[in-house]
């Protein structure tokens, strides 16, 4: 019996351990999720992952603003 199961142990193929995938170092890196482009009010490029949302100001106005920015900015007012 153990000479049995010893047999069918050695009867199955090892997985061979899947190599990982090269890049070429020159490529940039893809953000890993998906986002957009936005210009801020400070006249700087933003890169955020949320939606554009209207939100008040102070004095009443209504401002527009991109949620979920790079560099942990949680909302960043747009320029118009």
């Amino acid at each position: 019996m153990k000479v049995l199961t010893l047999a069918l142990l050695f009867s199955f193929t090892v997985a061979k351990p899947a190599q990982p995938v090269r890049r070429p170092s020159g490529q940039l890196e893809q953000p890993t999720k998906n986002g957009r482009w936005y210009f801020a009010a400070s006249g700087h490029a933003v890169y955020c992952y949320g939606p554009v949302m209207t939100l008040p100001e102070a004095n009443g106005n209504l401002q527009r603003v991109a949620t979920f920015c790079r560099e942990g900015q949680t909302v960043v007012p747009l320029r118009d």
